[in-house]
């Protein structure tokens, strides 16, 4: 992962928002959730907790008098999703390094984290913290894409970037998003890091939109491929938007579109 590919700023986490949560995150938000709130954890962490679709969907499910810190590396990103969640005082939103938690030992029962680990230079490390501040019996749960090949409009997007700069193609999506979805080797990370059981379920969900150009916008404008398409010329990322819709018809049709997404939903134990 590169430098850049942690920056999310300007208007990024607001068209990150708008049109990729809706289009492949919600579904995976409301599984999390789900998942999360089983376990009836009193304190709960939610680590890269990026516009906060997880935050809006988990914190309806936790008990009145649950506590609920939610924390992002990135303060654009946190304060977008302070910014769309109603008053509730059971969360405290902190920004915070996964890979250095500013919390005691043994202070949460369930530790979340949607779509964040693809983004942590050192996974090692944000794995055993996540270990660390989880008291006995307390829970990791995240999800990771799976490979680019599995995500259908994503491979579109990056395959029609890829003509679109022959010599050297943006790789964002394949280089971060969808770079960790080896699960035996998620496996054996948490393994490493003191887990003793590890769940990691695969789920295919559907990513539908109105027409072509909404997928095209939400991948080109909506997340750190467009610093790559922009870095390539400050003129380019409407051609590339076009060219990315474009791919995405030949592929899916001309009106409304569907196109498989797939995940790996991990549970871990202490």
């Amino acid at each position: 992962m590169l430098e850049a590919d942690k920056v999310f700023a300007g208007s990024i986490p607001e068209n990150y928002d708008r049109y990729m949560v809706p289009l492949i995150f919600e579904p995976y938000a409301a599984d999390l959730a789900q998942r999360v709130a089983a376990f009836s954890p009193r304190a709960v962490l939610e680590i890269a907790a990026g516009t906060g679709v997880v935050t809006r969907a988990l914190a309806p499910r936790l008990a009145p008098d649950a506590s609920y810190m939610v924390t992002d590396l990135n303060q654009p990103m946190l304060d977008y999703a302070a910014s769309q969640q109603g008053p509730d005082s059971r969360i405290q939103w902190r920004r915070a390094d996964a890979m250095a938690l500013p919390f005691e030992n043994a202070a949460f029962d369930a530790v979340c984290c949607q779509f964040g680990a693809m983004f942590f230079p050192d996974r090692a490390s944000a794995f055993r913290e996540a270990r660390r501040v989880l008291r006995p019996g307390g829970h990791f749960l995240f999800s990771v894409w799976d490979r680019l090949e599995e995500n259908d409009f994503a491979d579109d997007v990056t395959n029609a970037l890829a003509e679109m700069f022959p010599d050297d193609p943006p790789r964002f999506m394949a280089r971060t998003p969808h770079g960790y979805h080896d699960t035996a080797l998620i496996r054996r990370d948490l393994k490493d890091a003191g887990f003793s059981d590890v769940i990691i379920e695969t789920r295919a969900e559907q990513s539908r939109a109105s027409s072509p150009r909404l997928p095209a916008v939400a991948y080109c404008q909506g997340t750190l491929l467009r610093t790559e398409i922009e870095a390539r010329g400050a003129d380019k990322l409407e051609a590339a938007t076009d060219r990315a819709a474009s791919a995405i018809a030949r592929r899916h049709g001309a009106g409304a579109v569907a196109g498989k997404i797939q995940a790996h939903v991990i549970v871990a134990a202490v």
